[in-house]
């Protein structure tokens, strides 16, 4: 079974390098994450009342979190046997399994996305590096430079691989279907709730506290994939040094792992004080005596380190399935 699971996965991760998230497809149709993200925003609405105290609104969140959860775990079991039950060779049912696999899988439109950002500051400078960051950061970028826009960009490519194609293929080699529609709904409710906010500190722990539990083993393996990748450029060392200094230090229990990783490989300092809307958080610099003046070349540079990190997380994949395979 696990050998099975590794080697659909290796299908799925293929499937989203070459499909990505096709807009002929969602903007048809709703992704799955949106759904979920919907779902999330109305109980949000329903449940997180201002006039309850701190503690009957961390409960309410605390149900959310849980029927989220319950319902990701309910439609992966549905859709697993519906996958393993079509008719035909079995091979065909692993194959549909892997294509749904790997819509929940985000190389593809993460190295997409990055990419924009390179595009953007090449062809208009600051101002149109700026409006493209925005969309995939959620920090303030009024007031970014042109090497502040590239290292927030580099910054949410190494935590993105993270929790956007690591964790993702982690839980879905330990669970299946439902383990990976489980780590999706719990990221997702996160990514709206999870803020330490006046309106969601209460309301969001428990999704915070869930996702920083089921990214735990995740960040720290894309760090290693971000540390072998580097080691293929003679920057391995670099960027296991930056790893053992730095990533603990970070305000977030998994974001600094990759992050530590990328900025050593790249011989750059990462992270460092930013604003969030109307609050300024004193982040720490990771690999902090390295370069802060980092540019296009930078971006390209990142990519082309979290490129090679996929290529080992599919040969990971590969290599598990071989190892686990039963013979005759």
């Amino acid at each position: 079974m696990f050998a099975t699971r590794a080697a659909v996965l290796a299908v799925a991760l293929i499937c989203d390098r070459l499909l990505g998230d096709p807009d002929w497809l969602w903007s048809r149709l709703p992704h799955p994450a949106v759904l979920a993200g919907r779902l999330v925003a109305v109980l949000d609405r329903l449940l997180n009342r201002e006039d309850r105290s701190a503690g009957e609104r961390r409960f309410a969140g605390a149900l959310v979190a849980a029927f989220v959860l319950a319902l990701a775990v309910a439609t992966g079991l549905v859709l697993a046997g519906l996958v393993r039950g079509l008719p035909g060779h079995p091979v065909v049912g692993l194959l549909a399994e892997a294509v749904l696999a790997s819509i929940f899988l985000a190389h593809k439109s993460l190295i997409g996305h990055v990419g924009v950002v390179a595009a953007a500051v090449r062809s208009g400078g600051a101002p149109a590096g700026r409006e493209a960051v925005a969309r995939i950061v959620g920090r303030d970028v009024s007031n970014l430079d042109e090497a502040g826009i590239a290292r927030a960009a580099i910054e949410s490519l190494a935590e993105n691989f993270a929790d956007g194609v690591v964790a993702p293929a982690f839980w879905y080699l330990v669970a299946g279907l439902p383990g990976l529609m489980a780590y999706k709904a719990v990221n997702t409710a996160d990514s709206m709730i999870g803020y330490r906010t006046p309106r969601h500190d209460a309301f969001g722990w428990t999704a915070a506290r869930l996702d920083d539990l089921m990214n735990w083993i995740p960040a720290r393996v894309a760090a290693g994939l971000i540390i072998a990748a580097a080691a293929i450029a003679g920057n391995g060392r670099r960027a296991l040094a930056a790893v053992r200094e730095d990533a603990a230090k970070h305000d977030s229990p998994n974001a600094g792992w990759p992050e530590a990783a990328a900025a050593g490989a790249l011989g750059l300092a990462l992270g460092g004080p930013r604003r969030y809307g109307e609050q300024d958080v004193d982040g720490v610099w990771l690999n902090r005596q390295g370069s802060r003046k980092a540019d296009v070349a930078s971006i390209d540079q990142a990519i082309g380190l979290i490129d090679r990190a996929w290529h080992g997380l599919l040969a990971v994949s590969l290599v598990l399935a071989l190892a686990f395979w039963r013979w005759p």
